[in-house]
């Protein structure tokens, strides 16, 4: 059984999946595609979610979650009307979290350790999770989005996950929890602006079509353009992942999108996936 990444995934995070209840109709086909993705993902017997979050937000340095168990209350500090307080309870794996510090920093990438036992999810980790995978069976490793980095540090940052996975004889899967244009406005029915729609459309379709180096040199220009969230710093690291991977060998990456593309207040978001051919 092969080593290191076995799939990259960009997910949705939007509160309202985070409970049936307040799921209005047109997002449940993110929660569905969640649902479907977490099962083929599961199947292929990872030993580690490693997920970037655009709610974990870090000013300067990386950080990688060291704990053995990640285990606290859920509360969206910006919506705890919608997540007000959601148990959670995964393993961790300070081994890799330890070593990838260690990888970022041999690249010259500023990193520390996030071993405070006092830490808990946003929920741009959790909602996704939830629905990847319920009962907890894979361990957990949590990254943030970084201000200081640009877009060639974040795809940096995750071509170092690939790297350690390898060397640790890990199967990760890189989750990039993050929304695709992000311009918000109140009312979470609105859809982005036609302009910006198109551009998320053009970024599914190129995703689908496994164009990876033409994501990459236009991710910039589309990450302005569309106001893609965190300035597509997660986008980045997840791009960055799947380079190395496609790198590595071993047979095309096969695109995969689940559910359909939906609005949150102004976002666009999408449920996609890249991984080795079987």
């Amino acid at each position: 059984m092969n080593t290191g990444v076995i799939a990259v995934a960009t997910v949705a995070h939007v509160p309202t999946l985070s409970r049936g209840e307040i799921t209005p109709d047109f997002q449940k086909t993110l929660v569905e595609g969640e649902r479907r993705l977490g099962e083929e993902l599961r199947a292929a017997k990872p030993d580690l979610w490693v997920i970037a979050s655009t709610h974990w937000v870090s000013t300067f340095n990386w950080f990688a979650t060291c704990q053995a168990m990640h285990q606290g209350i859920c509360v969206a500090d910006e919506a705890p009307d919608l997540v007000p307080g959601i148990p959670y309870r995964y393993r961790g794996d300070a081994e890799f979290a330890g070593e990838l510090v260690a990888e970022w920093k041999r690249g010259a990438i500023p990193a520390e350790r996030n071993d405070s036992p006092h830490y808990s999810w946003d929920y741009g980790t959790f909602v996704p999770l939830s629905h990847l995978d319920p009962k907890a069976d894979v361990a957990v490793v949590g990254i943030p989005s970084v201000l200081m980095a640009n877009l060639d540090e974040c795809r940096r940052a995750g071509a170092a996950v690939q790297a350690v996975a390898k060397r640790l004889g890990r199967r990760a899967v890189l989750v990039a929890s993050t929304a695709l244009s992000h311009a918000l406005v109140r009312g979470r029915h609105n859809m982005p602006t036609p302009e910006r729609v198109a551009l998320d459309q053009r970024f599914i379709e190129t995703y689908k079509a496994g164009r990876l180096r033409e994501l990459i040199d236009w991710l910039p220009a589309y990450s302005r353009e569309a106001v893609a969230e965190m300035g597509g710093r997660v986008l980045a690291t997840m791009l960055g992942c799947a380079e190395a991977l496609a790198a590595d060998g071993g047979g095309a990456l096969v695109p995969s999108m689940y559910g359909e593309y939906a609005q949150s207040s102004g976002s666009g978001n999408a449920v996609l996936c890249l991984r080795r051919a079987a």
